[in-house]
């Protein structure tokens, strides 16, 4: 086996590594401070961030085939990685955050000419952002086929009603189009209920009431999280992407590339963390000793180094299965890592934030934003039950008779 990086890989992470260090790192504390007056909009220095990693040939690495770079997963894992060290800047920095990215992979592959045209190609730009809600306040949706916002046609139109929250991306002004998971056909078999339909900001009916916050963080630099209700929303029948009943299939599609984008993100956000942590046990003493001689916090640090090599491996494997056999074939790992990855990082973190004190949970290090994004991520496209659930069934399906 060749873990060896090939030349078009090298060749982006060097001009990523020299982004980080001349524009991102050195950007993180103004960002902070004008995250804090800016509200749901993105601090105005990252305007000046994506010029300058569009210039550098930084711009839409996540995306394979004609609309985006070109690189398979395995190309484009080590790069996301890098971005995950500075997951509120760096993924919008280089147009690669969620939900935009899960968005235009579904509009790449799904959407028709006209939706590629007059939504795909300003996100590819990244001159707008957009929404994803899936998720509703009074179904499980860890279950997807309880959905039960209600999707009808009405001649040449749909008409919506229901509520979604944790609508990923709603809350930032430049979002200016929604993609909205509902029913089409309550009789139809369960997975074929289900569709996804394209619904613009303005649309009469839709109020975004509220964002989400998540452990007290707003996520903005996200787009934040929103709380929807839609009362006879009208959009024309053309905003249906793909056919009526595709919408299962097509959240699967998009939720596969997710899965796996935000696990590499994760390894670099706990290669971060390690990294603060050795710093930090350095540079301090207790007891008449520098903490990091202490044996509790050795454990802590070759235990993490030890579950980043474990987690790194398992995601290249999978990402090297999504681009040689399809994510079908991939199922079983990416369930795998999507399990495995929050929960060790969310571990690697905890451990960080121990070693640091009080200065841990503060706002002067982001060992705190970092961990609850980690621990959001055990919930987000999918809650690892589910995917123990699923992966379980398909183990003991090898043994039944």
């Amino acid at each position: 086996m060749d873990f060896a990086f090939d030349a078009t890989t090298e060749k982006l992470r060097g001009r990523l590594l020299d982004f980080m260090d001349e524009c991102v790192y050195p950007a993180e504390e103004a960002f902070e401070a004008q995250s804090a007056e800016s509200g749901w909009a993105s601090p105005p220095l990252m305007e000046d961030l994506k010029q300058e990693a569009r210039g550098r040939g930084l711009w839409n690495l996540f995306l394979p085939g004609e609309h985006g770079a070109g690189l398979t997963n395995l190309q484009y894992a080590p790069l996301a990685e890098i971005m995950g060290r500075s997951p509120r800047l760096a993924p919008t920095a280089t147009n690669c955050a969620a939900p935009d990215t899960g968005n235009m992979e579904v509009l790449s592959m799904f959407g028709s000419e006209w939706q590629r045209k007059e939504w795909l190609e300003p996100l590819l730009r990244g001159e707008i952002r957009s929404a994803f809600a899936m998720t509703e306040p009074d179904a499980a949706s860890s279950d997807a086929t309880n959905i039960a916002l209600s999707i009808v046609r009405d001649g040449s139109e749909y008409v919506i009603n229901g509520r979604k929250w944790f609508a990923s991306g709603a809350m930032n002004p430049a979002c200016k189009i929604f993609i909205v998971m509902g029913k089409t056909d309550p009789e139809a078999s369960s997975h074929r209920q289900q569709s996804m339909i394209l619904v613009p900001r303005d649309t009469p009916g839709m109020d975004v009431r509220r964002g989400m916050h998540v452990f007290g963080y707003s996520d903005a630099d996200h787009g934040g999280h929103a709380e929807i209700v839609f009362e006879d929303v009208r959009v024309p029948a053309d905003n249906l992407i793909g056919e009526e009943g595709g919408g299962f299939a097509i959240a699967q599609a998009r939720l596969g590339p997710g899965r796996i984008h935000h696990c590499m993100r994760l390894i670099g956000m706990a290669e971060r963390a390690v990294e603060l942590m050795c710093t930090r046990t350095l540079s301090r003493s207790a007891f008449g000793r520098p903490i990091a001689q202490q044996g509790v916090v050795q454990d802590w640090i070759a235990e993490s180094r030890v579950r980043i090599e474990q987690l790194r491996l398992l995601v290249l494997k999978t990402a090297w299965l999504m681009d040689t056999v399809g994510n079908r074939g991939a199922h079983t790992e990416i369930q795998a890592i999507k399990i495995a990855t929050p929960r060790d990082v969310e571990w690697i973190l905890d451990k960080a934030i121990q070693a640091h004190g009080a200065g841990g949970v503060s706002q002067d290090f982001p060992l705190a934003g970092l961990w609850a994004g980690a621990r959001s991520l055990r919930l987000a496209d999918g809650p690892d039950e589910v995917h123990k659930r699923s992966l379980a069934y398909r183990e003991l399906k090898k043994h039944m008779t």
